[in-house]
């Protein structure tokens, strides 16, 4: 942002995609950098240090009891724009004194702890200073003049999101398209101080979106600091949590409250009501291994590796009474047996699991085609009927891509069914059907019903289709298999 007096051109999406394509060209000519792996973070911290600069500079400005989170001379305007700081002794300041700074290393320099966890883990990864300081200039180009240039940071995640992805390849971790964020969150009905979880938070998706669905709200400074405070997130990996951590900063969070750990171990070592949430929103990893020490956390008669399986666990000890939840889930869930079906059977009994909605085939692609759901259910007594209801895609659509994502419009009719926060008025319609409690305990607990109207129209389906379906299938039941052959294996 500028200060006054100072005039910025706004930085608009097509000048910072040019930004960040030139960033990128430096960073690979980089020895030290080897793939996007290395070069995401190393462009993501340098970023958040000069989109956090522009906001501490508007502080400055704005706020009585300003007190700078970095100090001289290690605010980015101190060393990133001087002209002398360039090559070895840029390198040097950034390893020796910049990095040792921010996470808390000198003595005496205190930090603020959201800083200190942020760069816990960060390095400088480049060995050219040269070309370190040419990226920093490349970085210096991105003006901040007003709030439009904070939303403008959107595009940036979502290039940077995309690369991530393609680079971290089959992890079993997908970023949950903006559509099924919106709608998860506004179907939630959420409240002003209500506290608000996502125990696999990734880049804050589902915070920021619960932020900003409840921010007009907060019509006093107080409600507004504590909006921010009930925003809660864990995330296990250190790209995304930075990514969390500056999102949240730049919407304005101070000190957003966003743990770095594995979630399943820090909610299993979260005991008594201090520890527990009115909300949880949020999109597990699908598919993923835990490691025996993980799942030993966890009652004998639901010790799987199956991490989808330990979040709904985890999940439910961690609803307070009253509580509710949107979660998205694949359907090798929805139908799993073994400790998964002791995991549903606690989940109907404890809660009213009012709602699936089944999403289409390839919301997430084209990095998967599993298929996925959202179940939203309320800790208030045991489920008597689910209602099931199938989006489908637009007509003449069999799926989804990167340049043809799914859309916001494609839930308005769910929207406009689903009978505000009361569920009032459901009807049973050529999308929308409705299972008795008896009738899915009858069925040994299998919640992958498809829609009795239309069933499995397999002759309209293409053969790209039914093979992918095929090889999920396939390798669902392995996954089921193997984690069937390791709770034999601890039994013995």
């Amino acid at each position: 942002m500028a200060a006054a007096g100072k005039t910025a051109d706004k930085t608009t999406r097509a000048r910072l995609g040019a930004v960040i394509k030139s960033a990128r060209d430096i960073m690979r000519k980089d020895a030290g950098l080897n793939g996007d792996l290395d070069r995401l973070p190393q462009l993501s911290w340098l970023l958040f240090l000069r989109a956090f600069d522009a906001l501490e500079d508007s502080r400055e400005l704005t706020d009585d009891d300003y007190r700078p989170a970095i100090e001289e001379p290690y605010r980015w305007r101190d060393w990133a724009k001087d002209p002398e700081m360039y090559g070895d002794a840029l390198r040097d300041f950034v390893n020796g004194g910049l990095l040792p700074y921010l996470k808390g290393d000198l003595v005496e320099a205190p930090r603020d702890r959201v800083l200190v966890d942020l760069f816990k883990d960060i390095h400088n990864r480049m060995l050219s200073g040269y070309l370190l300081g040419d990226l920093v200039r490349q970085l210096n180009e991105i003006n901040f003049s007003s709030s439009d240039d904070i939303h403008t940071m959107a595009y940036l995640y979502e290039s940077i999101l995309r690369e991530v992805r393609d680079a971290a390849g089959d992890s079993g971790e997908f970023y949950t398209p903006r559509p099924v964020i919106r709608f998860a969150v506004k179907q939630s009905f959420l409240s002003l101080g209500e506290s608000i979880l996502d125990p696999a938070c990734g880049t804050g998706g589902f915070l920021v979106e619960s932020l900003e669905e409840l921010v007009d709200r907060a019509d006093s400074t107080e409600t507004r600091l504590r909006l921010q405070r009930d925003l809660r997130g864990i995330e296990k990996k250190p790209l995304p949590y930075l990514l969390c951590l500056m999102n949240l900063i730049l919407h304005g969070v101070d000190s957003p409250t966003i743990v770095r750990n594995n979630a399943l171990v820090q909610m299993t070592g979260e005991h008594g009501p201090a520890g527990k949430v009115d909300v949880v929103l949020t999109n597990p990893p699908f598919g993923g291994e835990e490691e025996t020490s993980v799942s030993e956390r966890f009652p004998k008669g639901v010790q799987t590796k199956e991490t989808a399986w330990l979040f709904l666990v985890a999940i439910l000890d961690k609803l307070k009474p009253g509580g509710r939840c949107a979660i998205v889930l694949p359907n090798g869930v929805l139908f799993g047996e073994g400790a998964g079906t002791r995991i549903k059977e606690r989940l109907l009994r404890e809660c009213d699991l009012h709602t699936i909605v089944r999403l289409p085939q390839g919301v997430f692609a084209p990095y998967t085609q599993i298929p996925a759901n959202l179940l939203f259910f309320e800790k208030t007594g045991p489920t008597k009927e689910t209602w099931f209801y199938e989006i489908v895609p637009p007509d003449g659509r069999k799926g989804y891509s990167k340049t043809k994502p799914m859309r916001d419009e494609e839930f308005d009719e769910c929207i406009a069914w689903w009978g505000g926060r009361g569920r009032e008025n459901r009807e049973e319609n050529e999308r929308a059907w409705r299972v008795p409690f008896a009738d899915i305990m009858a069925g040994g607990y299998n919640l992958d019903l498809t829609n009795p109207d239309t069933g499995d129209d397999l002759a309209h389906r293409s053969p790209q289709e039914l093979i992918a379906d095929l090889v999920a299938t396939e390798r669902e039941i392995l996954g089921l298999l193997e984690g069937l052959a390791a709770e034999l294996e601890v039994s013995k």
